[in-house]
């Protein structure tokens, strides 16, 4: 694969979630004509888990963390699912299981018009007693991080020996009608750069799609990335010892380039790769990542462009939010920097 060059970067045109609301658009699009499609929220910095490649040993668990109220996320969604296209919604981190309001949230995002798709994606620890609950007040579907079957190097990896509670969790968001569930694998070398194939092995039969992430120079591991990242083609090629590559999915908007698959037992499943580092999906990035303080991300390596906070608080505003929003728009490149200045638990991925 190889990198997508900025000179072939196309011009993409803002497509409104419903028709019928047209007249109503002011979308906001940024100098190649990317617009705002999929809004990443995050709703807490606050994680049970502290992966190696996420969450840095002094990031403590959050007090008194300034967030959007409910009422302030469902004002804003509604806003941007109005007048500026947004149809999909996913709730990030930290991981959103820690935030007590969670299920309110859910709800009120999915009361919202036009909102066709609201995702979340979590460490998956308590999804053995929520999944139900989550299903019923809105969420259509999850995303649960994986990196390993095996419970020693899962401890390690997350600093949590709760690998057979993320896998009762992925059970029961099977049984509650989550779908379709992914599993994402950042895969770190030296770390379960080993554990790839006895993961497909595991989605195939459950139905679950695997998704590997490449190792971004951000959070953790910044310094010592070019040791620890582990290319997709180096994935797909330790992979294909185990499985055959059947044939390649439409892309679109989505940021991984997923494959029907083959394994050696003759059973099927879907894989992704998700390619940041070494061939970026930036020309089709229609994502808008939005911390649970406010903080405006266009792209998700680059820095801060702003904030929507004084938009939200003491009232909504909907002039302000949109000049907020074209402002930081201006600052979004052709392609994400070559390192990443924050870390993930402060925005979401």
């Amino acid at each position: 694969m190889k990198p997508t060059s900025i000179l072939t970067l196309p011009v993409l045109s803002a497509r409104p979630a419903q028709a019928s609301r047209s007249q109503n658009m002011r979308t906001v699009h940024d100098p190649l004509g990317r617009g705002i499609g999929y809004l990443r929220l995050s709703l807490t910095r606050g994680c049970s888990m502290r992966c190696t490649y996420c969450r840095p040993e002094t990031d403590a668990n959050p007090r008194g963390e300034l967030r959007l109220s409910p009422s302030e996320i469902e004002q804003l969604v509604r806003h941007l699912t109005e007048h500026h296209g947004l149809n999909k919604v996913r709730l990030t981190g930290g991981d959103p299981t820690s935030r007590p309001e969670l299920l309110q949230i859910i709800e009120r995002i999915a009361s919202v018009p036009g909102v066709a798709d609201l995702a979340m994606t979590t460490n998956g620890l308590t999804l053995e007693r929520m999944a139900q609950h989550y299903r019923a007040a809105g969420l259509r579907r999850v995303n649960i991080s994986l990196d390993t079957l095996d419970r020693d190097r899962f401890t390690r990896l997350t600093g949590v020996d709760g690998l057979d509670r993320v896998l009762r969790g992925i059970d029961a968001a099977r049984a509650a009608g989550l779908s379709p569930i992914k599993l994402n694998t950042v895969v770190v070398r030296g770390q379960n750069e080993s554990c790839l194939i006895e993961l497909a092995r595991f989605a195939a039969p459950r139905n679950l799609e695997l998704r590997f992430i490449e190792l971004m120079p951000m959070g953790p591991l910044a310094s010592d990335w070019r040791e620890r990242y582990v290319p997709a083609s180096e994935v797909r090629e330790r992979l294909s010892r185990a499985m055959r590559f059947d044939s390649l999915l439409p892309q679109g908007h989505d940021a991984a380039r997923r494959h029907h698959v083959t394994l050696d037992d003759g059973r099927r499943a879907t894989i992704g790769f998700i390619t940041p580092m070494s061939c970026n999906f930036c020309a089709d990035c229609n994502r808008l990542r939005i911390t649970a303080d406010g903080g405006i991300y266009p792209c998700l390596m680059d820095h801060p462009a702003g904030s929507l906070l004084s938009a939200l608080r003491p009232a909504f505003d909907a002039e302000r939010v949109d000049r907020l929003l074209r402002q930081a728009y201006t600052k979004k490149q052709p392609e994400h920097p070559a390192a990443g200045p924050v870390t993930m638990t402060a925005m979401g991925g």
